[in-house]
């Protein structure tokens, strides 16, 4: 049964941390008049999405690759490119903050019997304490290879280099640099170059350098890529089915949010799958709710699925209390002084995960 609640406070006898999670333990007691008020979970989701830009970056003597060097791979103009690399989708339970949502659980003075809530006053346990952990939101930004400006051949050019006039001039100047760092490198690894390093160390930080030049040098007819990703954490609060954007892509600028004018839209579409039913007894009939029931739900089932440019690139199906019908358990079991009960619920849709009597 809901209540719409004014004057009924909340006694906090501890608090529990838990993956930077609080939750609370609460009792009744006179100053609540031994009412204790909860909430249950709507289903939302906490979309996890990566994206990757590629730069590509164009060598500034592209045109003359195929006369003075024998790479395939040339890229001849500047461009930026995003696309979504991964998404991780994860049932998150959120408060519902409406006050007709809210429940209570009415006992008698003298109960020992106690609740455990989320800091949003989310039902997770009765008699037990549990491991509440809520995903935590990700931001993250990584970058594979090293940035570049497509200058950095200019660090190892001479005089000849910067006198020429013509372009091609300038590119077989270059050429010719190319091949005399690789004979460089030739002579040191065979030991027949006329200055040798004294120990392996410097060997090796002699041919690094060498080949970080080599490197410079090809890309300046070559052009050079690399690449970032953004990882970023959205979440989405469907009320029921239907589509809801997620985020957006713009292409030269990566992850935004859904707000965002530009980009294309990441879509998350709900589709009602499966109705839950209610339990029966022994005889096959449908149980009623228990006066001043202990009130839980049984989630219905939906596919969720994420959209991005006319493509469906994830979907699973999921258990969610929008589909859901409320059911309760009797008061009485928590509160027997003999045996009393516990109750686990799923903090993700408000369902009975676990239901048990306590040992003496």
């Amino acid at each position: 049964m809901k209540f719409r609640l004014y004057t009924i406070l909340f006694s906090l006898i501890g608090f529990l941390n838990a993956s930077a999670q609080q939750t609370k333990l609460l009792t009744a007691e006179k100053h609540n008049e031994y009412g204790l008020v909860y909430t249950l979970p709507k289903t939302g989701f906490q979309i996890e999405v990566t994206a990757q830009k590629t730069q590509k970056v164009a060598g500034p003597f592209s045109k003359y690759a195929k006369v003075f060097t024998s790479d395939a791979k040339v890229i001849d103009k500047d461009e930026t490119l995003w696309k979504i690399e991964s998404v991780k989708v994860t049932p998150v339970g959120v408060a519902d903050s409406d006050p007709e949502s809210q429940y209570l659980m009415q006992l008698k003075a003298g109960a020992v019997t106690f609740i455990e809530v989320a800091e949003s006053g989310m039902l997770l346990s009765i008699n037990k304490e549990v491991d509440y952990q809520r995903p935590e939101n990700v931001k993250e930004l990584k970058i594979e290879g090293i940035p570049v400006s497509g200058k950095e051949y200019l660090e190892f050019v001479d005089e000849d280099f910067i006198s020429a006039i013509s372009s091609y001039k300038k590119a077989q100047l270059l050429a010719e640099e190319i091949m005399e760092v690789r004979e460089a490198k030739l002579s040191l690894t065979r030991g027949t170059a006329e200055t040798m390093p004294t120990d392996g160390r410097q060997l090796e930080l002699m041919l690094e350098s060498l080949e970080k030049q080599e490197r410079a040098l090809i890309n300046a007819f070559t052009g050079s890529e690399w690449r970032e990703f953004q990882t970023f954490t959205y979440m989405v609060n469907p009320e029921g089915e239907g589509r809801l954007i997620v985020c957006r892509l713009d292409p030269r600028e990566g992850l935004m949010d859904k707000e965002y004018r530009g980009g294309e839209p990441l879509y998350l579409t709900v589709v009602a799958t499966e109705e839950p039913e209610l339990p029966v007894d022994a005889k096959g009939e449908e149980k009623k709710l228990p006066k001043d029931a202990v009130v839980y739900c049984i989630p219905g089932y939906a596919e969720v699925a994420l959209e991005f440019a006319g493509n469906k690139i994830y979907a699973s199906e999921f258990p969610m209390s929008q589909f859901g019908i409320i059911f309760g358990l009797n008061p009485s079991i928590f509160t027997d002084k003999k045996e009393p009960s516990f109750a686990i619920f799923d903090p993700t849709t408000g369902g009975l995960r676990e239901l048990g009597t306590l040992k003496p």
